[in-house]
């Protein structure tokens, strides 16, 4: 009876032996056998997916959609906040789907930026996504981040259309509805990926603004890279903002307002290019000749 209990023993703390060499080697895949073995297996694989692991930052690679325009913004004062006080939050990765012992981020591509410019090993969650989970578990961390733009959820909303996904699919992902995705796809597709990222994030402006830029976009012929000066995407988009109404054909020059006993002239000077100090210096004489040419 002892003999037995020492071979089961033997053959219990082999296995356990080979089992923590297959964990420390790929932890993203451990191995499941059946039996009261592979039960215990499976349980201790579920409690290391909701565990955090320490990861080389130089094995990780990016994946998914673009979520930020403007990945650097911040990222210094990032790095300083981990340096004092480390890592906080983990970050999600996938075991890499085409090259074994590397990874890929399914969000925290910023964080993991942070940690490879300090040298340090990336805290993380790991967990087996195909290509369909991660878009959407990106999106669904993404929907709840209040420092991501509107234009960067747009555009977001836009690449996930632009691969295939359905709309519902884009719904879940982004937790909105139709009409607002609806709202997202038709701005982000009238301003265009070209002036989209010329112009960045531009966290300050809401929907209301870039949809009125979407209508100037239509209306105004103008190279958009060249539209989007500026030092930072705010300023981008207010500087586009003025040139497109500058050149606004659909937009008058000045409007005229009778208001009985005085006729008040409003002059756009966005759009007048001087005409309104010309104008103003020649009233006079204007008024001069139309008397002469009246007979007065």
């Amino acid at each position: 009876m002892m003999a037995r209990k020492n071979v089961l023993q033997g053959l219990m703390e082999g296995k356990a032996a080979e089992e923590a060499q297959e964990s420390r080697v790929n932890p993203a895949r451990p191995r499941y056998k059946t039996g009261a073995i592979g039960a215990v297996s499976q349980s201790i694989a579920d409690l290391k997916r909701r565990s955090v692991v320490d990861i080389d930052p130089q094995l990780i690679d990016n994946a998914g959609l673009l979520d930020r325009l403007d990945d650097d913004d911040g990222l210094d004062a990032l790095m300083d906040s981990i340096a004092r006080y480390g890592q906080q939050v983990p970050v999600l990765l996938r075991p890499h789907p085409e090259a074994e012992g590397r990874f890929q981020v399914v969000y925290g591509r910023r964080r993991v930026s942070a940690l490879m410019r300090l040298g340090q090993p990336v805290k993380a969650m790991i967990r087996e996504l195909d290509d369909r989970d991660l878009i959407l578990a990106q999106g669904q961390e993404n929907s709840a981040r209040r420092d991501l733009s509107f234009i960067e959820k747009a555009n977001f909303a836009w690449q996930m259309h632009e691969a295939g996904y359905r709309r519902d699919v884009i719904c879940d992902a982004l937790h909105v509805d139709k009409t607002i995705v609806s709202r997202m796809l038709s701005i982000a597709e009238r301003v265009g990926q070209d002036l989209i990222h010329a112009i960045g994030a531009a966290p300050s402006v809401g929907r209301d603004r870039w949809l009125k830029l979407a209508e100037l976009v239509e209306r105004v012929e103008w190279d958009p890279v060249s539209l989007a000066v500026g030092k930072t995407s705010d300023e981008r988009f207010n500087e586009t903002m003025r040139l497109l109404e500058k050149y606004d054909p659909g937009k008058p020059i000045a409007e005229i307002r009778d208001r009985g006993s005085k006729l008040v002239l409003t002059i756009d000077r966005r759009k007048a290019e001087g005409f309104d100090s010309w104008l103003v210096a020649n009233l006079a004489e204007i008024h001069r000749n139309w008397k002469e040419q009246s007979g007065e």
